[in-house]
């Protein structure tokens, strides 16, 4: 389990500041295979889940579903024949915290 992954989010209000350049640069390591992605003008961690079929890949979103729920941090989650593609990020300030570098790790643990 990486240091990242091993970590719970945080609470976080609207005032909370979104992730600097440097920030966000000294996480991605931690993440490797998250792609930084802007959809409707925010930024967010996407990835892409491989799966054998369509069973396992709903068995894998139904466990992320189940650890956002845990963690009150709920991602974009599209689920397709042998896939599964992944979108955190933080709606109240409409980008990336660092709760969402945590769910990505903790979302590579369950893969």
């Amino acid at each position: 389990m990486s240091e990242l992954g091993q970590q719970r989010c945080r609470a976080c209000s609207a005032e909370a500041p979104k992730l600097t350049e440097p920030e966000k640069q000294q996480l991605m390591p931690e993440v490797p295979d998250w792609q930084l992605v802007v959809r409707d003008g925010e930024e967010q961690l996407q990835r892409v889940f491989t799966f054998k079929n369509f069973v396992q890949a709903q068995a894998f979103t139904n466990k992320v579903a189940d650890l956002a729920e845990a963690e009150g941090h709920h991602p974009a989650i599209l689920l397709e024949w042998g896939k599964a593609t992944v979108r955190w990020w933080t709606h109240k300030i409409g980008g990336l915290h660092k709760n969402d570098f945590i769910m990505a790790a903790r979302t590579d643990e369950l893969y």
